[in-house]
């Protein structure tokens, strides 16, 4: 269960970082994202985390600094999670100056669909969801992010550029 757990985050974490391709500055971004989700355990489970007074984290955001080079900020591919390690293929649904709307087909480990829209607010700010249901290595799940992104300056420092797929 912890896998799934980490798998779902890595997705999700994944997808709002790239979120600006084809729009935005190159450069250093802080991005800000906020997850509920709700995965479904067996039964088993459930009781020893209750008895061990252990209880489901409410949604927080988490704020992480990402670099996008210019050739990725000049791309006009959606977000793309690796599929070869999800089993996830995105395809772009509409693009156009004030955003894109993608969706996300996953028959691996996590099998379902998700479906991100992004909106650009100015060329240093976005702010999207994403949403997926379906299962988690067989666990029924449902969640839903929301994110933003902040230009901070041009210069990344030690911060490696963001790779997309």
């Amino acid at each position: 269960m912890n896998k799934a757990i980490w798998l779902v985050a890595a997705v999700l974490m994944s997808a709002p970082s790239a979120a600006f391709a084809g729009h935005g500055k190159a450069g250093l971004w802080n991005v800000t994202s906020t997850t509920d989700m709700a995965m479904a355990m067996p039964p088993e489970v459930a009781t020893q985390m209750k008895q061990a007074g252990m209880k489901m984290p409410k949604p927080a955001p988490i704020t992480r600094q990402m670099c996008m080079s210019q050739s990725d900020v000049d791309s006009d591919k959606p977000p793309q999670i690796d599929p070869n390690a999800s089993g996830c293929d995105t395809k772009l649904i509409k693009a156009g100056p004030s955003g894109i709307e993608a969706q996300m087909t996953c028959s691996g480990k996590m099998k379902g669909t998700g479906h991100m829209q992004i909106a650009y607010s100015a060329p240093e700010h976005y702010a999207g969801s994403y949403s997926f249901k379906g299962t988690v290595e067989g666990n029924p799940t449902s969640m839903s992010t929301s994110f933003k992104g902040d230009w901070v300056k041009k210069d990344c420092g030690a911060v490696k550029p963001y790779k997309l797929r």
